[in-house]
């Protein structure tokens, strides 16, 4: 009897160190579970269930994912061209847009501006200057009517133009302008057909360019810039230049072939309201080329400064 618990106990005593002995082997059958990478649920295999794949008794077979569903394409999700559409439909708000354009759109406006009344002090030769613009008609098409006129004081006027224009809308910025220019003064008097084009180039810098072509076959050209630079909402600031250009000498009113002549300026004016505004300014005008030399052979200055005091308003 003491003989077999004798056995008991020792075959006890060695039961932990087997059991210890095998875990090695056990550990061995199965890879570590830090380096299992979970499953997802749409990937699970019926045949080789999670728990099993983990313990890597299996494995399991991965599913094709299904392809990623398209989402709606920019033109949907912008939906239609006028939101309006998407409301009462394309056919009736089409009809009502173009109620509103004929009511309100296709109507004729116009309007008179005067751009330069001023009075100019010169070195003793005091002047004056009157330019301006009117036009009616509607947003394409509209008729264009411009004047400038200069004078010395106390002299009879110097220069007279009027011109009288057809203008088309090319795009939103720019017109093109067709029509006759004709100079009162100086003598002898000329008519001229005019093409030009007139608009608002990048950075708002008005622009105007056009070509004249004398009853007496006699090509020219001019071209202006000219820019607002608001300082306050009232205060404005407006450089200008010009330029007039000549095909061919016209030695009847003393201008030489090429460049004839550049006028450059600044003027600050205060707006009281919108529609009337006084100014200051500086101005600088010169001859040169050919035009200057025949400036010089009838004793006339080829250039000067002048100091600028007048008015700018529209109606």
């Amino acid at each position: 009897m003491m003989r077999k618990l004798t056995m008991a106990v020792l075959l006890a005593a060695s039961a932990p160190a087997n059991a210890q002995q095998a875990m090695p082997d056990a550990q061995n059958d199965h890879p570590p579970m830090d380096n299992m990478m979970p499953m997802p649920p749409a990937a699970a295999d019926p045949a080789c269930p999670p728990e099993h794949a983990a313990m890597g008794h299996c494995t399991p077979s991965i599913a094709e994912a299904p392809p990623p569903k398209k989402g709606p394409s920019a033109a949907a999700m912008s939906g239609p061209e006028n939101a309006a559409d998407a409301v009462w439909g394309a056919d009736q708000m089409a009809a009502s847009r173009q109620a509103v354009y004929a009511m309100h759109g296709s109507m004729n406006i116009g309007k008179i501006m005067i751009d330069r009344l001023e009075y100019a002090a010169q070195d003793g030769r005091d002047g004056y200057a009157l330019e301006g613009e009117a036009w009616y008609g509607g947003d394409y098409d509209r008729f264009w009517a411009k004047f400038r006129g200069e004078g010395i004081a106390g002299d009879a006027i110097e220069s007279v133009e009027v011109q009288a224009l057809w203008s088309h809308a090319l795009d939103p910025w720019f017109n093109l302008q067709a029509g006759v220019r004709y100079d009162i003064r100086p003598k002898p008097d000329r008519a001229h057909l005019t093409v030009g084009i007139e608009g608002l180039a990048p950075y708002l810098f008005e622009v105007n360019g056009a070509l004249f072509l004398s009853d007496r076959g006699d090509l020219t050209a001019r071209l202006e810039a000219e820019y607002d630079q608001r300082i306050t909402n009232r205060l404005i600031l407006q450089p200008k230049v010009e330029m007039n250009l000549a095909a061919q000498d016209v030695r009847s009113v003393g201008i030489g072939a090429g460049l004839s002549s550049i006028e450059t300026g600044l003027r600050l004016r205060y707006e009281i309201v919108p529609e009337f505004a006084p100014y200051v300014g500086v101005e600088y005008e010169g001859r040169v080329g050919r035009t200057a030399d025949f400036a010089r052979a009838n004793g006339e200055d080829t250039h000067g400064t002048k100091f600028l005091f007048g008015i700018r308003t529209w109606f």
